[in-house]
This record gives C-alpha cells, sequence and structure tokens, in this order.
C-alpha cells in the first residue's frame, strides 16, 4: 500500500495485497489455475507491485474480483457490479512497489477512475491520461458518497488499482 499527498486529500494507492497475491497464484477469482508464462518482451502491467515487468520475467494471468474483495473487507454487496477479470501478477513472491506515490511509469495510456460509493455501486467515473489520473482520483475522493475507486485501463477495461481516502 503507497500514499501520496495531494491536495485536497491524502491517497492511499493499492496494490493486490501480498496474502492476496498468493492466494490467485493457487485459485484466481474464478477458480482457475493462474496461466503462467513468461514476459519474453516485458511491459506486462503487474498489479502486485505496479510495475511493468521486465524481459524474460514470469509472470501468471489471473482472474481477479476487486469489487469482491473490498466488499468483503468492508460489508458491501456489490451486487451486479462485482467483476472478475484479467490481471497480470509476478509468478512468486513479490516484494510490493518500490517506492510510495501514484505509480511512475505503469499507466501508459488512456484510464478510467471509477468511484463506488459505500454499498459497491458505481457512482460514476472520468477518462482520464496518466498525466490527470492522480489529479481526478483525489477530486473525486473529496465527494463523501464515494467509498473507493478503481483504476482502470480504457483499451481492454482491466482493473490496474485501487485508491482510498488515507
Amino acid at each position: 500500500m503507497t500514499t501520496t499527498s495531494t491536495a485536497p486529500s491524502v491517497l492511499t494507492v493499492r496494490p493486490i495485497d501480498p496474502a492476496v497475491h498468493r492466494d490467485l497464484l493457487e485459485r484466481d477469482d474464478a477458480g482457475r489455475a493462474p496461466v503462467r508464462s513468461v514476459d519474453e518482451e516485458g511491459g506486462a502491467p503487474l498489479r502486485c507491485c505496479l510495475s511493468r515487468a521486465r524481459a524474460g520475467e514470469r509472470i501468471a494471468l489471473v482472474s481477479y474480483a476487486p469489487l469482491r474483495r473490498w466488499a468483503a473487507e468492508t460489508g458491501a454487496e456489490p451486487g451486479p457490479y462485482d467483476e472478475v477479470g484479467p490481471v497480470f501478477v509476478h509468478d512468486g513472491p513479490c516484494a510490493g512497489p518500490a517506492g510510495e506515490g501514484w505509480p511512475e511509469g505503469f499507466h501508459g495510456g488512456r484510464r478510467v477512475v471509477r468511484a463506488y460509493g459505500r454499498r459497491g455501486n458505481i457512482l460514476g467515473g472520468e477518462l482520464v491520461v496518466p498525466e490527470t489520473a492522480e489529479a481526478v482520483a483525489a477530486r473525486l475522493l473529496t465527494d463523501p458518497e464515494v467509498a473507493v475507486l478503481h483504476v482502470r485501463a480504457m483499451d481492454f477495461g482491466c482493473f490496474m488499482h485501487e485508491v482510498r481516502r488515507g
């Protein structure tokens, strides 16, 4: 978990939790074994450390249900908003993010910052580019109705990471 100070609020950027990462390498949130491979060219976005895979690094593609995981922690009920989708993680132990703050170099294209309410319902979202994503997340979290944000890749819709108030 990383924290960055951004007016008017403090953001906590959360990769996939290390314990969840270990579980996903056994059985993912769709009930399947991970698809293991080597990222020959490098560049796969790793949700366990919010960095890009290096060329030749072992990775795993798993199904992940970020809202379901958040709901289990908070007692929310996402109902039909519960999504399961593909994410890349290290195929083995991961030390997590290298630094604090918004993940530098992780976001390479357009993103959607999606806001969820305390019950797990979608409140809205905004299309952003890497340069504006952090500021948009900070602004969205000033709304007291917003409980959590998900940052998703626009092109494929994949979950990138979670953002909460600090």
